[in-house]
C-alpha cells in the first residue's frame, strides 16, 4: 500500500524521534544500495519522523499502549512465523498504513508524480512487523531474510509408515497358525519400526526356535535381554535355546539368574543332558571301555533341536570313545569321524590328533607321527599332540630293539625288551596284542610255555581278530604236551577261517603229535630234551640202567619193566634212522594198514586213498627211506574209499618195510 509523505509541524516531536531513528539506524541491516553510516545519520536528522514511528514511540493521548499479543520476538523473520502470526503481522501493517492523522512536514521536499508518492523509507528501518525494507530497483521494498535458527532441541521423530503393533499382531496370528515364516516377516516388520522394542525381538525369537533357526532366534533374544534385562520370558528362551543347541551348561546358568526360580521341569531336559555330558567323559576317562560313552552321548542327543548338528565337542567325545573300543570297525568310525572334522578345518588340531591315534591303533605308526606332527605345526602348545608323538615313538624304539634281540637269538633280552614295551601305552589294545604275541613267540624259545600260553590269551583278548597269536598259543599248548587242546584250538582257526594259510598242516600236524603223544616218550623215559645230543643220550641211559636193573631192585616188580624201557628207549635214540622215524611219527604207522596181507605172487591191490591224518610230505619220505614194495606178481592199483590195506597182496611175495601211504588217506 502506497503511503504519502507526512511531516510533522511540531519540532518537538521531530526532536523526539531523531534519537529513535538512530538507535533504529544502529540495529537495523544496510542493504548494499544504502549510504554509509555518517551519511545515512545526518539525514535522519535532516528527514521528517515517519508517522508510524510517531505513533509507536509516542502515542497519542487518551490510548493506552498495547501489549504485544504474541510471544514471537519482533525480529523474527516472517518465513519463521507460523502462518497464523505472519497473517496478524500483516493485518497490522495494514491499518497502521490506512491512519488518517498524520503530521506533515513541510520543510521535507516534495516529489512531483502524477501518482501519490511512495514513502522512502530509511535501509536500516524496521516495521513493527519485522520486515526490514530496502529500495528496490523501482522503488519496491523486498524484505532480506535472516539466517535460519538452529532448533536447540532435537525434532520429534517422524510418524513411522508401519504399524508395528499392526504388524506384532498379524505375527501372533501367524504363529498361532503354525506359518513361523511368515510370522517372522511380520515381527520383522514391526521390529524395523520399532528397534528398540525387546517384545518384537522375543517374539521373532520364539518364531525362530519354532522354524528350527536357533542361532538367529539366541541372536533376538539376546539383543532383548540387553534392552529388558532380568525379564523372565526371555531368560527362559534364552535357556531353552542353549538346551536345543547342546550347551546345557550355559542353560542352566541361565535359569539360576530367572526370578521366581525356574522349575524343575523348565530345567529337566538341561539337566539331563549335561549329566549324560559328564557320564561320557567319567567313563572315557576312568572306564576301560567306551561302549559307556557312546551310550550317555546317544542320551544327551536326544535333547537337542531338530536339525541340530552334534556339538564339535560331543564329536571328539564319540571319536574318543571309539577309539577306547579298539576294534577293526570301532576304529573306522573313528578315522571317519576325523576326516568329517578336518573336511571343514584341516588345521584342527585336536582332529589331527584324533586321527593319528586311530592310525596308530591300527599299527600305522608312521602315518599317526605325521598327523601328531602337523598338529603340533598348527598348535605348538596343544599338549595331547606332543604327549602322544613321544610315546609312539618311545613305543617304536622299544619295540625295535626287542625284534632285533630276538632275531640274534637273545630271546630273554627280547623278552624284557617287550615287557617294557607294553608298560608305554596298556591302552592301544592293536599294538599291545602284537607286542604279546612277540614276547609269546621268546617265551616258547626260553620253554617258558605257561608264559607264552598267558601272553597269547591276552592277545587274543584284546584282539579277537588276531589269528597270528592263536595259531602261536596252539604251538604253545602243543609244545606243552597238551596237543588235545592244541589239537582243538587248530581245528578251531580252520573251520572259522578255513582260506587261512597252512592252516590244514598245521591241524594234520598236530593230529599226528597227540598220536606221538600216545606211545612211550622215549626222550622222557631217559629225562632228555627232544634236542639231546648222542653223549647225553648215552649219560642218561648209563645212569638210569644201573638205578632200575631188576638185580639192583629185588623187591621192585615194576623195575624190570622200567629197565626195558630205559633199554627201548636207548635203542631207538641211539640210532640216528631209528631216531628220525620216532621224531617223524613214522614209526606210528601200522605196516599192517599199509600193506594187505597174503603170499604168492599175486600183484599188489587195494591202494587206499581215503582218510588219514598224517602228513603226506612225511609218507613221501617214508617211501622214499623204507624198503622195497615189489612182489613177484604185477602190481595192480586199485582206488577205493573203503577201510584195508592200500596196496593188495603180492602173490608169492613178502611185504618188507614200514613204507606207503597210511590207510585212509584222501587226496
Amino acid at each position: 500500500m502506497v503511503l504519502p509523505f507526512l511531516f510533522n509541524k511540531n519540532p518537538s516531536k521531530k526532536k523526539d524521534s531523531e534519537p529513535k531513528a538512530k538507535e533504529t539506524s544502529r540495529s537495523s541491516h544496510t542493504s548494499p544500495r544504502s549510504p554509509s553510516k555518517k551519511s545515512l545519520a545526518a539525514d535522519q536528522t535532516s528527514r521528517p519522523t515517519s508517522p508510524r514511528h510517531h505513533s509507536r514511540s509516542s502515542p497519542k493521548p487518551g490510548r493506552s499502549p498495547k501489549k504485544p499479543s504474541s510471544v514471537y520476538p519482533q525480529d523474527t523473520h516472517p518465513l519463521n512465523l507460523p502462518p497464523e502470526e505472519r497473517e496478524r503481522r500483516r493485518s497490522a501493517l495494514s491499518a497502521m498504513s490506512d491512519s488518517d492523522e498524520m503530521d506533515v512536514d513541510q520543510d521535507f521536499p516534495t516529489m512531483a508524480s502524477p501518482v501519490s508518492p511512495t514513502p522512502s523509507i530509511p535501509a536500516n528501518f524496521s516495521s513493527p512487523g519485522g520486515f526490514d525494507h530496502t529500495d528496490g530497483i523501482n522503488g519496491d521494498a523486498s524484505p532480506i531474510p535472516p539466517p535460519h535458527r538452529v532448533p536447540t532441541e532435537a525434532p520429534p521423530p517422524p510418524k513411522p509408515l508401519v504399524d508395528a503393533e499392526a504388524c506384532k499382531a498379524a505375527g501372533n496370528k501367524f504363529f498361532k497358525q503354525g506359518d513361523y515364516e511368515n510370522a517372522i516377516r511380520q515381527y520383522t516388520k514391526a521390529i524395523e519400526a520399532d528397534p528398540e522394542s525387546p517384545t518384537y525381538l522375543s517374539n521373532r525369537s520364539a518364531a525362530y526356535i519354532s522354524a528350527n533357526k536357533f542361532q538367529a532366534a539366541l541372536d533376538d533374544a539376546k539383543k532383548a535381554n540387553e534392552l529388558e534385562p532380568r525379564n523372565s520370558k526371555v531368560l527362559h528362551r534364552i535357556a531353552r535355546i542353549y538346551t536345543n543347541i547342546g550347551r546345557p551348561s550355559e542353560a542352566l546358568d541361565v535359569y539360576n539368574q530367572i526370578q521366581p526360580p525356574a522349575s524343575a521341569k523348565d530345567k529337566a531336559i538341561a539337566v539331563s543332558m549335561h549329566s549324560h555330558i559328564q557320564q561320557a567323559e567319567n567313563a572315557l576317562r576312568e572306564g576301560t571301555t567306551g561302549s559307556m560313552a557312546l551310550h550317555a552321548l546317544d542320551l544327551a542327543e536326544r535333547g537337542l533341536g531338530t536339525g541340530v548338528e552334534r556339538p564339535r565337542k560331543w564329536t571328539l567325545l564319540r571319536g574318543e570313545a571309539h577309539l577306547k573300543l579298539g576294534n577293526i570297525n570301532a576304529l573306522g568310525e573313528a578315522q571317519t569321524i576325523a576326516m568329517a572334522l578336518l573336511r571343514s578345518n584341516n588345521q584342527d588340531p585336536e582332529a589331527l590328533v584324533l586321527r593319528g591315534r586311530a592310525l596308530y591303533a591300527q599299527g600305522d605308526n608312521d602315518k599317526a607321527i605325521m598327523h601328531f606332527r602337523k598338529a603340533l605345526e598348527c598348535d605348538p602348545d596343544f599338549k595331547s599332540a606332543v604327549k602322544y608323538l613321544r610315546m609312539v615313538q618311545k613305543l617304536d624304539r622299544m619295540k625295535e630293539e626287542g625284534n632285533l634281540a630276538f632275531k640274534s637269538n637273545r630271546f630273554r633280552e627280547a623278552a624284557g625288551l617287550y615287557g617294557q614295551a607294553l608298560e608305554i601305552d596298556p591302552l592301544n589294545k592293536g599294538t599291545n596284542s602284537k607286542i604279546l604275541q612277540n614276547r609269546a613267540m621268546a617265551s616258547i624259545k626260553l620253554k617258558d610255555y605257561k608264559s607264552a600260553i598267558l601272553d597269547c590269551t591276552r592277545a587274543v583278548t584284546l584282539d579277537p581278530t588276531y589269528l597270528k597269536a592263536r595259531k602261536t598259543k596252539a604251538r604253545a599248548l602243543g609244545e606243552s604236551g597238551n596237543w588235545d587242546e592244541a589239537v582243538r584250538e587248530y581245528k578251531a582257526i580252520a573251520e572259522s577261517h578255513p582260506s587261512e594259510p597252512g592252516i590244514s598242516k598245521d591241524v594234520r600236524n598236530a593230529e599226528l603229535e597227540l598220536k606221538k603223544s600216545k606211545r612211550k616218550d622215549y626222550y622222557k623215559i631217559l629225562g632228555v630234551e627232544k634236542d639231546a645230543g648222542d653223549n647225553d643220550i648215552k649219560k642218561a641211559y648209563r645212569k638210569l640202567a644201573i638205578v632200575h636193573h631188576p638185580d639192583k631192585n629185588p623187591d621192585d616188580e615194576a623195575a624190570a619193566d622200567r629197565f626195558k624201557d630205559v633199554g627201548e628207549a636207548y635203542e631207538t635214540l641211539s640210532d640216528p634212522a631209528k631216531r628220525q622215524r620216532y621224531d617223524s611219527g613214522e614209526d606210528l604207522v601200522d605196516p599192517s594198514e599199509m600193506f594187505g596181507g597174503g603170499g604168492g605172487g599175486g600183484g599188489m591191490g587195494g591202494f587206499n586213498m581215503g582218510g588219514g591224518g598224517i602228513d603226506p610230505e612225511m609218507l613221501f619220505n617214508m617211501m622214499g627211506q623204507g624198503g622195497g614194495m615189489g612182489g613177484r606178481g604185477g602190481p595192480t592199483f586199485s582206488f577205493s574209499t573203503g577201510g584195508g590195506s592200500p596196496f593188495g597182496s603180492a602173490g608169492g611175495g613178502r611185504q618188507r618195510g614200514a613204507g606207503g601211504f597210511p590207510p585212509g588217506f584222501s587226496f
